[in-house]
């Protein structure tokens, strides 16, 4: 009985808000507030689960990627914004195009009828041409030959990984990202934070603090308006930090990006290059301060995820992992590739294939839709979340086998479990408020024996990749 007591308080204060209401929940703190720890009472016993995998893909939705996927709720075809019904098209991963994904994009996808902006949402909007931008200058790649390119799904030879990892495990088929805006970003920040300190879109130029003051975000009032720039450097505190504190390790798998100038965080605030001489590190730990230009970033961050291939089999494993992909393996439009489930199946073998499979959980998440349609309205439970539907995949020795998990989920469900495991305390309202996975195992089972997932590329194709200077997202 997962902190029974406490659960049901948060639960009951939940329902309607997970149920598509009109008001935040009532009790839950804002945002960018630490809830109340005064109430927080850790798990005691042992702990069957040791390690945490969270891989980490780009800009799909639940129904694009796992259209058909039996006993998840997909659909065929969509709506557009006059009614009209639009049957959706198969479009593969290698696009060289892409389509709007920022608050203004949720709002005309969305479609909603509330006094809020964003709720009540349709799920209409979908069809608007200023998602894809092909109007305008600046956009050579748009499809052609596609009337509503946002209405589409992935073919099934392409996610036969993604189908045989569900087959295997559990896909949560209600998972949503814990902010509205579509911006990798932001969605970053909630995956190590809880929160990004009500920041809004994304930066115009530096992805972390040595941008320099001059970079900047907007941030958003409580009635999803757009409110005043901040510095695009937060100091607020991360699992990062609660692992630390708690004696645990972690390690945030990522690649360099830009020109190959030295690393941004690699000294003291001000003295790394400038946003036009090296887009910097792909980590949500480069907006971080205290992590940016403290110990951690040289012990944790490593700059060359691909290294994870070689580091688990050879007994390398921290407690908590985050693992983000280049650009041509993030499944991302515009990226021109399709070897994401490759990469993925290739990470997960890893683990599988290693002494560290029997006290191991993976899970593998998308950090935005991307604007692919997807049918199922989000809540609204706060100024800047939900945001709109995407894929999860549970993947353990104590994973139910087969399962589509129904469960209300978002990107505090994820901390939620890691602070349940090892006693760390919550972040912020995301994790507060956000459903425990707890549906998705059966931890009195013996752990399962790991059968590996084909691809058509393995290991040594990404141990011989060449690099990819491109950041998976500019957003």
């Amino acid at each position: 009985m997962r902190r029974l007591s406490l659960a049901i308080g948060v639960t009951m204060s939940l329902l309607c808000a997970c149920k598509g209401g009109a008001s935040s929940s009532p009790g839950v703190p804002a945002v960018d507030r630490q809830p109340d720890q005064a109430a927080y009472q850790p798990l005691a016993g042992p702990k069957k689960i040791q390690h945490v995998i969270i891989i980490v893909q780009e800009n799909r939705s639940l129904n694009n990627l796992f259209y058909g996927y039996p006993g998840a709720k997909t659909v065929t075809y969509g709506y557009g914004s006059k009614g009209q019904k639009i049957t959706l098209k198969p479009i593969g991963l290698a696009t060289t195009w892409d389509v709007s994904h920022n608050y203004a994009a949720f709002m005309t996808a969305c479609n909603g009828t509330g006094t809020m902006p964003g709720t009540h949402c349709r799920m209409n909007g979908f069809d608007s041409k200023t998602l894809w931008n092909c109007d305008q200058p600046g956009f050579p790649h748009c499809p052609k030959g596609i009337e509503y390119p946002t209405y589409s799904y992935v073919p099934h030879d392409e996610t036969a990984p993604y189908f045989s990892m569900a087959k295997q495990y559990v896909l949560a088929d209600q998972m949503y990202a814990s902010n509205f805006d579509i911006s990798s970003f932001v969605s970053h920040q909630y995956i190590i934070a809880g929160q990004a300190s009500r920041s809004v879109n994304y930066p115009e130029d530096y992805w972390g603090c040595p941008g320099g003051k001059g970079d900047q975000i907007y941030t958003l009032t409580q009635d999803r308006q757009y409110s005043k720039q901040i510095p695009v450097c937060f100091d607020n505190k991360t699992l990062g930090d609660e692992l630390d504190d708690a004696k645990l390790s972690w390690a945030y798998y990522t690649y360099p990006v830009g020109s190959g100038a030295p690393d941004p965080c690699n000294g003291s605030p001000g003295a790394g290059p400038t946003y036009s001489e090296s887009n910097g590190i792909w980590s949500a730990y480069q907006a971080i301060d205290h992590i940016c230009y403290g110990p951690d970033w040289k012990k944790d961050v490593i700059t060359n995820a691909t290294q994870f291939l070689t580091d688990v089999p050879s007994g390398k494993l921290a407690t908590v992992t985050w693992i983000t992909p280049t650009c041509k393996n993030s499944d991302h439009a515009t990226c021109g590739g399709n070897t994401g489930p490759s990469w993925v199946a290739s990470l997960v073998n890893a683990v599988g294939e290693s002494k560290f499979w029997s006290t191991s959980a993976i899970f593998v998440f998308w950090d935005d839709p991307g604007l692919w349609y997807d049918p199922e309205p989000p809540a609204y439970v706060d100024y800047d979340g939900l945001g709109f539907r995407v894929p999860l995949l549970i993947i353990s020795p104590y994973a139910k086998k087969g399962v589509v998990s129904h469960t209300h989920y978002e990107h505090g469900t994820i901390l939620k479990f890691v602070e349940d495991e090892f006693g760390l305390h919550w972040l912020a309202a995301s994790d507060h408020r956000a459903n425990s996975p707890d549906d998705a195992f059966d931890f009195t089972q013996s752990p399962r024996k790991f059968v590996p997932i084909k691809a058509p590329y393995g290991k040594s194709y990404f141990l011989h990749q060449p690099p990819d200077p491109r950041p998976p997202d500019d957003n």
